[in-house]
């Protein structure tokens, strides 16, 4: 059988030329592994082209934001949020177990922030957070933070809802942010309600 198939192919080739090479094509030289470590100036673009990368992850964008007034109440739920629940973090009901404070930052600074610090308390599992962008009376235009930060954060898909802080807790200047549980939290909560049946 397989005398049969050389013979096919023997056949099939009878006539054909192997390719001539053809002079003056450039051959690119084979490094072999290992033999030569990047230098200086490679490590310098990997790193540079690393930053750039984790720069692109940051979907925010400082461009045109609709204002808000510095003493407007913010508000935000997402579809799928209860309204127990929604009311419950508007009330300030919920444990803050971390706090962002924006207060003297440029619009650049608190926009890499508040992506880092949402990313962050994502990771960690953390729930309930609070965000102070101030009020912005003094500022021109007033209000500046905080009309960045309310355009910002239903961008993010972690946010599930948020809402301007009680007055004992920044009132207009403050906001309550509800983070979507991560998966390790989501496992949590299915273990407890096996257990729990």
């Amino acid at each position: 059988m397989e005398h049969n198939d050389d013979n096919l192919f023997l056949s099939e080739m009878e006539g054909v030329k192997p390719l001539q090479r053809a002079q003056g094509r450039i051959t690119l030289r084979q490094r072999q592994r290992g033999s030569q470590s990047p230098t200086d100036a490679q490590l310098a673009r990997r790193e540079a082209a690393a930053q750039e990368l984790q720069r692109d992850e940051n979907l925010l964008t400082s461009e045109y934001v609709e204002m808000v007034g510095p003493h407007d109440i913010l508000e935000y739920k997402r579809g799928g949020v209860q309204e127990g629940v929604y009311r419950k973090l508007r009330l300030g009901k919920y444990t803050v177990d971390a706090v962002l404070d924006l207060h003297r930052k440029t619009v650049e600074q608190a926009r890499q922030e508040v992506f880092e610090f949402i990313r962050e308390c994502t990771r960690h599992g953390v729930r309930t957070v609070m965000i102070l962008h101030g009020k912005g009376d003094r500022s021109d235009p007033p209000a500046l933070l905080k009309s960045y930060v309310n355009k910002w954060l239903p961008d993010l898909p972690q946010v599930m809802a948020f809402h301007s802080a009680q007055r004992q807790h920044g009132g207009a200047g403050a906001l309550y942010v509800l983070l979507k549980k991560n998966e390790a939290k989501k496992q949590e909560n299915r273990e407890r309600h096996l257990r729990g049946r």
